[in-house]
């Protein structure tokens, strides 16, 4: 059967999604039944994780509707599309690769004359033996001098996920003897960012990445400029310090200019770049190429994970249709992404450029305007901080909230106390545990100020460590549930115009070409 692209509300299973009877999930969720829904609403993911959504507003009736749609809506069949080359990024014309960086899931994808999987790979394998130079001290400095430190310049997708992951990884490389380099990233133009980093890095031992696949982006290259300055003041020659990861196309490739230049290709949005030299140069760097190889491999396991074609048995395609049942049929405009891990602090970050510059769209993957809301808005912080924060509003406000925990049962590192009869550790997971049935269940009391109503849906991704293969399934989970769920929205979540207004103008504003309120603010601050 061939692939058709149909709006949500075209799909004959929405209609009947929307009959459903609501679940009461303080009912459901209460005593043996929550322990039975709990043991039976799990699938398993790459890495030895779980997705578990027995907190959900699911039953077996919602998920058999559930079904129906991802059969109806051919989201197997359209992913299968997509990893065999198909052109579904309709806006650019392009097809969509970034799963390719990690692995083959279908045929040969062929594209300017070119195996994509072979060029990769390739690049790949570049990056690891320049890491490899740097790290045994084969390439150093102009002193003779090894490198100590990496910088990434690079902003959206080229810093996001790149310094998610590292930030993730950073204290279990120290614990394991994986760290060979420190790095730090600049991706804001605003000056105090480039200028915090640099005072805090030896400039004379670092090597800095510029990230730019089209070559011109304002913010790099200005910042690029700014890193470039700082070492011609130091007495150093940029051209010795600097590599680059843009495409073979743009004017930073083969420039005399860099160390050494590593290419991606615009199949591979900013967003989804993580796997691809945007975050392999870095992270090869940081901890080593095995490290980045792991990474890489549990988000093959997750992708191929995502082919198998029981929605119940397929932990993205499931996570995709539980929200756009959350989003369309229950009204709730938001998920909070709540990781009980330090290590995930900027996880959320990437995963709100991710989801809401994916499928933050009005308009259907044929330019048609759409009768339905699509992505939620996204935002998270670590517990157990964010339930000192916002926690207040998601138990006892008037808006709910959807919730996504991501627990671990242990500790990256392993270092722990055990204080008043539990450790750290322990204290941290019967956090987790407390808020999703505090959030399901509530608590009555006559004093309403401490009454608490319940029914607020959450799922949580349970791993035993976060380790470099759990955070590439992590990585992989949250990229395929976008994808599946702008296929159910029927949008492009491959293209972004909705971040280029903003530029244009700022391009006018700068070159003094304004009127109106644009000029008025411009004077306003003395550009």
């Amino acid at each position: 059967m061939a692939v058709e692209w149909k709006n949500l509300d075209q799909l004959k299973s929405f209609d009947e999604l929307k009959n459903v009877k609501r679940v009461n999930i303080r009912e459901t969720m209460s005593g043996e039944n929550g322990a039975d829904r709990v043991r039976r609403y799990s699938v398993p993911m790459a890495a030895g994780m779980a997705y578990n959504y027995a907190a959900k507003q699911v039953d077996d009736d919602v998920l058999a509707v559930l079904v129906k749609m991802a059969e109806e809506a051919q989201l197997t069949d359209k992913y299968r599309e997509l990893y065999n080359g198909a052109v579904i990024n309709t806006g650019e014309k392009r097809m969509v690769l970034h799963q390719l960086c990690r692995g083959q899931l279908g045929n040969d994808v062929i594209a300017d004359g070119v195996n994509k999987r072979e060029f990769y790979v390739q690049q790949q394998e570049r990056i690891a033996a320049f890491a490899d130079k740097v790290h045994s001290g084969e390439i150093t400095n102009e002193a003779g001098e090894k490198f100590t430190t990496v910088v990434q310049i690079g902003i959206g997708g080229s810093d996001l996920g790149p310094r998610a992951l590292y930030i993730a990884l950073e204290n279990w490389a120290k614990a394991n003897g994986k760290m060979k380099m420190d790095a730090h990233f600049i991706s804001n133009v605003d000056p105090d960012d480039a200028t915090a980093v640099l005072k805090s890095v030896d400039v004379a031992h670092s090597i800095f990445i510029l990230v730019s696949k089209s070559g011109t982006t304002l913010e790099t290259l200005t910042n690029e400029a700014f890193v470039k300055n700082e070492l011609t003041k130091a007495g150093l020659d940029p051209a010795k310090h600097m590599i680059t990861c843009t495409s073979e196309t743009s004017p930073l490739a083969k420039n005399g200019g860099y160390m050494d230049a590593f290419f991606m290709d615009d199949y591979i949005g900013g967003r989804y770049s993580s796997s691809s030299v945007v975050g392999g140069a870095v992270l090869s760097l940081a901890f080593g190429p095995d490290v980045f190889a792991a990474i890489l491999n549990g988000a093959a396991e997750e992708d191929r994970a995502a082919t198998e074609t029981d929605p119940l048995k397929n932990p993205d395609m499931l996570d995709a249709l539980i929200g756009v049942y959350e989003r369309n049929v229950l009204g709730y405009p938001a998920t909070a992404v709540l990781p009980y891990s330090q290590a995930l602090s900027r996880f959320p970050a990437h995963l709100q450029q991710l989801d809401m510059e994916s499928n933050g769209k009005s308009v259907n993957r044929f330019g048609e305007p759409v009768d339905y809301v699509t992505g939620p808005i996204i935002f998270g912080e670590p517990g157990t901080n964010g339930q000192h924060s916002f926690y207040q509003l998601l138990h006892q406000g008037k808006t709910i909230v959807p919730l996504q925990f991501i627990g671990f049962r242990s500790s990256q590192i392993g270092n722990d106390v055990d204080i008043q009869g539990s450790t750290s550790q322990q204290k941290l997971c019967a956090n987790v545990a407390a808020q999703i049935v505090a959030f399901a269940c509530g608590k009555d009391d006559e004093n309403l100020n401490k009454n608490f109503e319940g029914g607020r849906p959450s799922s949580i991704i349970i791993a035993d460590k976060l380790t470099p293969e759990a955070l590439g399934a992590l990585l992989a989970h949250y990229e395929n549930k976008v994808m599946f769920q702008g296929f159910l929205w029927n949008v492009n979540s491959f293209d972004q115009e909705g971040v280029q207004l903003g530029k244009t103008l700022a391009k006018k504003v700068l070159a003094h070409e304004t009127d109106g309120a644009l000029k008025v603010y411009s004077d306003l601050l003395k550009i």
